[in-house]
C-alpha cells in the first residue's frame, strides 16, 4: 500500500500483499478457495449475476468487472467448481469504507455455505486493504436476503442512499 492506495503489481491481477487466493473462512464451502477473477471467468460471472436478479438494464455488468480489476482498490472474487463459477463477490474500498456488491450464490449451490464464504472473501480482501469497516447496499426489492446478512453480523446503518448520475444519461 503507498499513499493509501492499494497498487496492482504490472506483471499480477492481485493488489501487491493480497494473495491470489484467499481462503474462506466458512469450512463447509466445498469451492474452498477464492481467486481474483481472470478474462476467460467474465462470461460466467456475468451470467452468475443475472441468473441471481443482480443486474440492472441501465448498469452494464461487464463494465462493471473491467473497473474492478482496472481500478486498484477493488476486485471481483470467485468461487469454481469443476469449471463452473459458483459464487462471487465484488469488493472495494473508497478510502473511507470498504463496500461488497454482487454477493451472488448460483441458485443450484445455494445452501452449502457459499454465500457466507463470500462475504468473508470479500471482507478478507478488504481487511488486507487497510478497511475497518465494511458496508453493502440491498435493494428494497431483495429484502428476504436481510436476514442472511443479520446473521452475519451486518445491521441497519439508519441511513438512505440517494444517488443521482452524472453522464445525464438517467
Amino acid at each position: 500500500m503507498t499513499a493509501g492506495r492499494l497498487e496492482r503489481p504490472a506483471d499480477a491481477s492481485a493488489p501487491a500483499s493480497i494473495p491470489a487466493s484467499i481462503p474462506a473462512s466458512a469450512p463447509a464451502s466445498p469451492a474452498g478457495r477464492f481467486r481474483e477473477v481472470a478474462d476467460d471467468d467474465v462470461e460466467q460471472v456475468v451470467g452468475l449475476w443475472r441468473a441471481c436478479g443482480l443486474t440492472r438494464p441501465w448498469n452494464d455488468p461487464y463494465a462493471d468487472v473491467a473497473e474492478a480489476r482496472r481500478n486498484p482498490t477493488s476486485t471481483v472474487l470467485l468461487a469454481g467448481e469443476q469449471g463452473a463459477v459458483v459464487a462471487t463477490v465484488m469488493a472495494g474500498t473508497d478510502g473511507h469504507r470498504g463496500w461488497l456488491y454482487y454477493v451472488a450464490v448460483d441458485p443450484a449451490a445455494r445452501g452449502r455455505g457459499l454465500g457466507r464464504a463470500a462475504v468473508a472473501a470479500g471482507e478478507a480482501w478488504l481487511r488486507t486493504a487497510g478497511v475497518r469497516k465494511v458496508q453493502l447496499m440491498v435493494r428494497s426489492t431483495n429484502a428476504s436476503v436481510v436476514g442472511f446478512y443479520e446473521r452475519l453480523g451486518y445491521a441497519d446503518q439508519d441511513t438512505a442512499v440517494l444517488g443521482r448520475w452524472l453522464d445525464g444519461s438517467r
